[in-house]
């Protein structure tokens, strides 16, 4: 297919199928004709809509903002005007319905199922342009008894194109070497505005998209029990009022961490992990090696639950991850 010369003529493409013309009409809440009528150039879309179109279609966003940027002059610098409008309070409505789910999920859901409930608010909020954000909850990984934190785990995430929606799996295990690391360690709120050639004095670990980022620990009085972790496919994305609206999330999400999620300063000593694409490998069979966990330690009539189980893998892996970079205390 010949590369569109407009925005106009890119969109008609698009609407060639017309499961996806649906799709759009409904989704920017316009009739399917006026979409014909921005293709015939008959309309001129208010700004407001042009925004949606690029929401609705971010597999296009790059381009069609170049393109509309050459027929309208003035769009960018609207949109940027509109990205920087973002309230630093959660609405009062969401803190109601956060309460109201922690009083009825059952307890073993209510980590998972809040923890997605508060990403998908605050990557709306932080994000609502759809620029290109990822956001995670990394918490401590539970160490064996006696021990102390060697590394920490990412659990949750959400993202805006070019990230995946869902990042749950994209785990790994971070240690000092990160953002997050860092955060945890030091219990300070740390930004990096700019990953690719910024100087700053904490670590540097960037992932594919990454531009800048922000780590926020969550912290009940002197005690952490991991971050939420921010990351932006901008530069210099993280104004003072973004940092606070990410310092709001993060209390939030103290709510659902158990009393035993949190360690005092003195239980952590993180380790360097290996980079993603040397962890990987490991995860490959994770599941497997749990079952047959269970399956041996019930043979030896000392049975595991699958949580059991499955932390004691994970300690296993941050072993051989410690060992891989030379820090193995074994």
């Amino acid at each position: 297919m010949q590369e569109a010369q407009t925005w106009r003529e890119l969109l008609g493409n698009i609407i060639r199928d017309p499961q996806e013309k649906q799709r759009l009409a409904d989704e920017l809440q316009v009739g399917p004709i006026t979409l014909v009528r921005w293709v015939n150039g008959q309309v001129k879309p208010r700004p407001q809509k042009l925004q949606e179109l690029m929401n609705a279609l971010p597999q296009h966003r790059q381009v069609l903002l170049k393109l509309i940027g050459e027929e309208f002059q003035d769009f960018i610098s609207a949109l940027e005007e509109m990205s920087e409008d973002t309230s630093q309070e959660i609405p009062s409505a969401f803190y109601a319905r956060v309460l109201s789910a922690y009083s009825t999920t059952p307890r073993l859901l209510r980590s998972s199922s809040i923890s997605s409930l508060i990403l998908q608010q605050a990557l709306a909020h932080l994000d609502p342009n759809r620029q290109g954000m990822s956001i995670t909850v990394v918490l401590c990984s539970t160490p064996k008894p006696g021990d102390k934190v060697r590394s920490l785990r990412e659990t949750l995430g959400r993202g805006t194109f070019p990230w995946k929606s869902h990042l749950e799996n994209q785990v790994r295990l971070l240690g000092y070497e990160s953002l997050a690391g860092y955060a945890v360690t030091t219990f300070r709120f740390v930004v990096n505005q700019n990953i690719k050639e910024g100087q700053t004095f904490f670590p540097v670990l960037r992932t594919e998209h990454e531009e800048s980022a922000a780590a926020c620990p969550l912290l009940q009085a002197n005690r952490v029990a991991g971050c939420l972790l921010v990351a932006s496919n901008k530069v210099n994305y993280f104004t003072p009022a973004r940092q606070s609206l990410i310092q709001n999330y993060a209390n939030l999400l103290v709510l659902v961490c158990e009393p035993e999620d949190f360690y005092d300063q003195q239980s952590i000593e993180l380790g360097i992990m290996p980079s993603l694409e040397a962890q990987q490998p490991h995860f490959a069979h994770f599941q497997q090696h749990v079952t047959d966990l269970m399956v041996r330690t019930a043979a030896e009539e000392h049975p595991m639950t699958r949580m059991q189980a499955e932390l004691e893998i994970w300690q296993q892996l941050e072993e051989e991850f410690l060992r891989l970079s030379g820090q193995s205390k074994g």
